[in-house]
């Protein structure tokens, strides 16, 4: 589906929300806003497309999504009442190295940062590698990451956020208004624009990366997703991918290409 209407601006409450939470740090976004799209990924992606040149990190924001876009391709709607957004931060000279920054490691990184925002705020949060955050074992969030290269240089970070607010949510889900009463889906955009933020002095460290989002999986074992029966979790490679064993056999499983 092609969105008959172009981004429009907006989100004042929420960038007001975003300067108030870190008056000293809070960064400087461009930031549209729709009532409601196809995909917030589609959007981003022809303001990309019709404006290549970016001075500042890019976030598209919508109330409610008809087709959003998940892990593989996967279709799912997103209605009122939650953050669905999509995100591309340009990379300055100091940043990550391209040579040892992948979208899996750019997924673990928003994981962790989103899961210290809702920490802060009182929400204990464990990591589904390699994109989901869960609350009380159902899911709270979804994360899409993905990378921008123009050759061998890494131009952009993108990352697609899913994250239920005061939505109605399915069965095996959860929200974050059951935890936290007063949250509202501008608060919480607001901190997720300061969770991308810490993403890339995150990634200057992988190996502290690994270690924080290590802590806080969501459980030593896992089924395989091709049916071959259950796996124990033997923690995350240096990459991002997740080290599984069973018996003498190893298997690393990076989902991310």
């Amino acid at each position: 589906m092609i969105d008959s209407g172009r981004p429009c601006r907006g989100g004042a409450p929420v960038l007001a929300l975003h300067r108030q939470l870190s008056p000293i740090n809070a960064g400087s976004w461009d930031f549209r806003w729709v009532p409601v799209c196809s995909s917030t990924e589609i959007l981003l992606k022809q303001w990309l497309l019709q404006s290549p040149l970016m001075l500042r990190p890019r976030v598209v924001a919508a109330r409610q999504q008809r087709w959003g876009v998940g892990q593989r391709g996967r279709v799912w709607r997103a209605p009122k009442g939650g953050v669905w957004l999509s995100a591309a931060l340009p990379v300055v000279s100091d940043g990550p190295n391209p040579n040892n920054t992948g979208a899996g490691l750019l997924g673990l990184a928003l994981a962790l940062s989103l899961a210290e925002r809702l920490e802060h705020a009182g929400v204990s949060v464990q990591i589904k590698w390699p994109n989901d955050l869960l609350a009380s074992g159902r899911k709270l969030a979804g994360l899409l990451p993905g990378l921008v290269q123009r050759g061998n240089h890494l131009r952009l970070l993108r990352c697609g956020v899913g994250l239920n607010v005061c939505n109605a949510v399915p069965v095996g889900a959860a929200a974050v208004r059951e935890f936290l009463p007063a949250a509202t889906p501008e608060l919480w955009t607001a901190e997720v624009l300061l969770a991308l933020e810490a993403c890339p002095n995150k990634l200057k460290d992988p190996e502290n990366l690994i270690a924080q989002v290590q802590k806080r999986l969501w459980a030593d074992r896992v089924r395989d997703p091709a049916g071959g029966g259950t796996w124990h979790i033997d923690g995350l490679t240096s990459a991002g991918g997740l080290r599984v064993q069973r018996g003498d056999e190893c298997r690393e499983w990076i989902r991310w290409p």
